[in-house]
Order: structure tokens, then C-alpha cells, then sequence
């Protein structure tokens, strides 16, 4: 079985101001931190979107290993999939879609998606305890509809349509956070732990260089270092 890592970090951050795959955690970034999950999966392909944000990625990441596809239209919401798909690899049975802001994804859960859902199933689907998340799996059967996506988020509509079996495959924990604020931010930095859906008091450095804004009306979102 070939099996192509999909791993979406060309969305853009508007309500934090600065790109949040740069955002740091745990002496890292979020993008780093996933794309050392990915790389932990021994994907056949790892191929990796990138927005707006690409030159100052290229600048602050290791991306060896990884395809990059350009993706400076998804700040807009156009797919940033649907070029992707045409950097995967003609071999692939099917591809394993991760978000370049979501660090708390384990490879295991990876490995479970793939060897519960792999090519046995068009559409995979990793099921938390509070709800359905990433990783998911799509088989290549799949991939003429993905071309139709206006957006990424769209990949929800695609597995609701019922068009195609969709296997749920189970994980520990709750889904683990995404960063879209800063209160997103905090929350993660903080000490949540996804595998147990709660807070660990001490489990992050706070020494990270990123810095958060402050409440009121005048504040200012500053680069991230």
C-alpha cells in the first residue's frame, strides 16, 4: 500500500495577525511540530501546502522531506487540496489529510486511520470522544471529488453527503485543538493535554519567545520573533 501524508498549513491566521504555523511550542512551531508527526508516520509521500506565509516558513522550517505545494489563494478560501492533488503520487492508494496547526495529532492515531480505514474504505474518519476530527483518509476513488472543492473546509460537506462508506475509526482522548485565536493559543500553551482532554499545570515551557497580545481596545498583534 503507497499512502500519500497531506498536511494543510497554507491557511491564513487573520484574528491572530501574525502566521500562526509559526507560532512556537514547545521549543518548536506548530508547523514543525506536526510536520515532525508527519515525518514520524513514514508516509510513502509527504506533501505540504503553504499560503501567504511561505517565504517566512521557507525561512524558520525544516521541510525536508516534504513536497511543498503553493497555495497563496487559500487566504481567499479557494482549496488549497485541490492543487496538492496534482503533486500526489501517481502510486498512492490514497492520502492522509493533517492540519499544520493541530500539534496534538499522535502518529498512532495516524497508524490506526490507515490500518482500520486504509484502501478497505473510500472515506476514514478518526472519532474522538467529543466528536469526529483530524486525520482523515481519503482513497483515490475519492479524489474526483476532491478536484471540486471550492474550499478546504468543504471536506466536511464531502463526507456528510453520504455519497461514499465512511469508516470511523476511534481515538483516546478529545479532538486536539487547533489554533484559530489566541485564546486557542493559550489554551494549548497552557498545559492541554488531547489525550486526556484536560489542562497539565506545568506541561509547557513558557519560556517560548511568542508573544501574546494584550485585552483592550488599542492592542497590537507584534511578529512572531
Amino acid at each position: 500500500m503507497f499512502v500519500t501524508g497531506l498536511l494543510l498549513a497554507a491557511e491564513g491566521s487573520p484574528h491572530l495577525g501574525v502566521p500562526r504555523q509559526l507560532l512556537s511550542y514547545h521549543g518548536d512551531t506548530l508547523l514543525g511540530a506536526a510536520l515532525d508527526t508527519a515525518r514520524a508516520c513514514a508516509f510513502d509521500q509527504l506533501i505540504v501546502t503553504l499560503g501567504t506565509a511561505s517565504e517566512q516558513i521557507h525561512d524558520r522550517i525544516d521541510l525536508d522531506g516534504a513536497r511543498v505545494v503553493e497555495s497563496p489563494h487559500a487566504d481567499t478560501g479557494s482549496s488549497s487540496i485541490v492543487p496538492a492533488l496534482d503533486a500526489v503520487d501517481r502510486r498512492t492508494d490514497g492520502v492522509v489529510v493533517m492540519l499544520g496547526d493541530q500539534p496534538g495529532v499522535t502518529s498512532a492515531t495516524v497508524w490506526s486511520l490507515v490500518a482500520e480505514g486504509g484502501p478497505a474504505t473510500p472515506i476514514g474518519v478518526t472519532r474522538y470522544d467529543n466528536g469526529r476530527g483530524f486525520p482523515c483518509w481519503f482513497g483515490r476513488e475519492v479524489f474526483g471529488e476532491l478536484r471540486q472543492l471550492r474550499s478546504d473546509a468543504e471536506l466536511w460537506e464531502l463526507i456528510e453527503l453520504g455519497n461514499h462508506p465512511v469508516t470511523q475509526v476511534d481515538a483516546m482522548g478529545n479532538v486536539p485543538l487547533r489554533v484559530e485565536t489566541w485564546d486557542d493559543y493559550r489554551s494549548l500553551v497552557a498545559g492541554y493535554d488531547p489525550a486526556h482532554g484536560a489542562f497539565v499545570p506545568g506541561a509547557f515551557d513558557d519560556t517560548h519567545p511568542t508573544p501574546l497580545p494584550t485585552h483592550g481596545p488599542h492592542r497590537r498583534h507584534r511578529a512572531v520573533p
